[in-house]
């Protein structure tokens, strides 16, 4: 960056959403639970690491936010503007720096009071909202955000953050170890994360990083929630999103990052009401945005390792670092995961070519490359038609005869004539090899036994999902292929989505018998809501 952006001159529809004029109603509903305070220059508003921040309103001056790794100014909020961003409503620690300038003045709300105003009050909610999403995809789009990661590109370690922050939406900035600034001490040959206050953590997990920024799991011991939903797709989002709109207190588990695999998608075209598309990671944004406002506690990248019912009538939902969480229902929405191939060393590329995701990240990686990708439903075809705009050439490959078996025509219809893909029918992938740890070629065989290599540099793999549900144990009943069974088919007196386990729930890819559509996982998500109702009030009878 070599300019400090400013409020007052918004250049694009995004920096306009990001900055909007606001109306009287909105400073009147502000104003009724606000107090007038003043800040000398140089004054911090908020701190890197800070918990939380309150809102600020700015009626004269203006606050420098700054990134403390080099000091730089990355955007000043002027007058007649508004403080705050997604990680305000989120929950997540500062991770930059308010530096109040010119003789500030500002109508400041407690941050509790606003979080409770967003949900309540629609003057506001209405213009916040969309203002702080704008906000984050405006800092992720300008590589801004006060975290750096460091690290070659050839190290799967590097590649695993990356996946992580950018599946995440999180600011981010990438370099090579050498680009880092002078003042950070790093050991040069492991890959590093730099948070906003300087502070180095060496060769972090996805985990770790999100403790770092603000992600980790606020619940003590003796906290109750009404629902914990696992899995942040689209399924868990629509729970979460209904849940506490209707005053639930809710928790969401996710072991990888929001969006589950349908933020993985690179365009999603026959979602309802986006007549041009939009992407599986926007899709994921935009829901976890309703869930914060509404209220929703996230936690990732936690995975659930055990399901039980305690002695003392509530569900257990214990964690992979071993904390224990209490919840009166559960909604298990776990989706599903893509197949390994069966393939002798094919793990020693994963994440250096052999990837299970094609979002932006990966894209990048391949360009003016080959590229594979196994598979003959929608996800493949989205990742093939997205992958062509970057790799020199796709080969898609699909076991069956074609593609109208398995994946939507409007899909196919471009796939077929596309002067960048080559569609191989009748053909697997049997083999995979490289150098230095880096994928270089991927051998296919067809149906009549003869084989083609193909010097590619990355392979998708998007075949038959499995269900990961060995974790629930014998709570709830699954069937051959570890899909929660629900409904009367687990139970006679069961409930819409639920299991053979009074007050346990299944939406979404991991149901089954579901549609395995993002629509239809969503609108499972928000329907059991009212089955979940009917469980409390019964267990509250009772």
């Amino acid at each position: 960056m070599t300019e400090t952006r400013t409020s007052l001159n918004p250049r694009t529809a995004l920096e306009r959403t990001a900055w909007p004029e606001v109306d009287p109603s909105f400073l009147d509903a502000i104003s009724a639970h606000a107090e007038e305070r003043t800040f000398a220059d140089g004054d911090v508003v908020f701190e890197v690491g800070q918990p939380t921040y309150d809102f600020l309103y700015i009626e004269q001056g203006a606050v420098d936010v700054l990134d403390r790794a080099d000091g730089r100014a990355v955007v000043s909020l002027e007058a007649g503007t508004f403080l705050g961003e997604l990680g305000m409503l989120m929950g997540q620690g500062a991770f930059m720096a308010g530096i109040a300038r010119g003789g500030l003045k500002a109508r400041v709300v407690p941050r509790d009071v606003f979080t409770e105003l967003v949900a309540t009050v629609p003057a506001i909610g209405d213009v916040v909202i969309p203002a702080f999403i704008a906000r984050r995809r405006l800092l992720v789009d300008w590589h801004e955000g006060g975290l750096i990661i460091a690290g070659s590109m050839q190290d799967r370690r590097t590649v695993r953050l990356l996946e992580f922050v950018e599946r995440s939406g999180i600011p981010h900035r990438w370099c090579e170890l050498a680009d880092l600034p002078g003042s950070i001490d790093h050991p040069g040959d492991r890959p590093v994360a730099v948070v906003g206050d300087s502070r180095v953590l060496l060769a972090p997990t996805p985990r770790h990083l999100a403790v770092a920024i603000g992600f980790d799991l606020r619940a003590d011991a003796s906290d109750i929630f009404d629902v914990v939903v696992v899995g942040a797709g689209p399924a868990g989002l629509g729970a979460a999103v209904y849940a506490t709109s209707e005053g639930l207190c809710t928790l969401v588990i996710e072991d990888t990052a929001i969006g589950g695999q349908a933020g993985t998608s690179s365009r999603i075209e026959n979602y309802l009401g986006f007549p041009t598309g939009l992407s599986g990671a926007e899709l994921a944004r935009r829901g976890a945005a309703q869930a914060f406002k509404f209220g929703a506690k996230l936690t990732v990248p936690r995975r659930a390792t055990s399901l039980v019912r305690g002695d003392d009538g509530l569900f257990h939902v214990v964690l992979d670092d071993e904390r224990c969480v209490r919840t009166r229902s559960v909604v298990l929405a776990t989706g599903l995961q893509y197949r390994r191939l069966p393939i002798d060393g094919l793990e020693d590329y994963e994440g250096q070519g052999v990837y299970y995701a094609a979002t932006d990240l990966e894209a990048r990686l391949c360009r003016d490359s080959e590229a594979v990708v196994v598979g003959g439903g929608n996800s493949a075809g989205q990742a093939a038609m997205f992958l062509s705009r970057y790799a020199s050439r796709v080969h898609l490959v699909v076991r069956r005869d074609g593609l109208s078996e398995t994946m939507s025509s409007y899909l196919s219809d471009r796939i077929l004539p596309h002067e960048r893909i080559e569609l191989h029918t009748r053909s697997e992938v049997v083999d995979v090899g490289g150098s230095d740890g880096a994928l270089q070629r991927v051998t296919l065989r067809d149906a009549d036994g003869r084989t083609r290599t193909l010097h590619a540099s990355a392979l998708f793999i998007m075949i038959g999902a499995v269900a990961s549900t060995d974790w629930v144990g014998d709570l709830v009943t699954r069937d051959p292929n570890g899909m929660v069974i629900t409904g009367r088919d687990a139970r006679a007196d069961a409930r819409p989505y639920e299991t053979s386990e009074p007050g346990v729930f299944a939406v979404g890819d991991v149901r089954a018998g579901s549609v395995k559509r993002v629509a239809s996982a969503v609108g499972e998500g928000s329907v059991v809501i009212s089955a979940i109702h009917a469980h409390l009030t019964e267990a509250v009878a009772s």
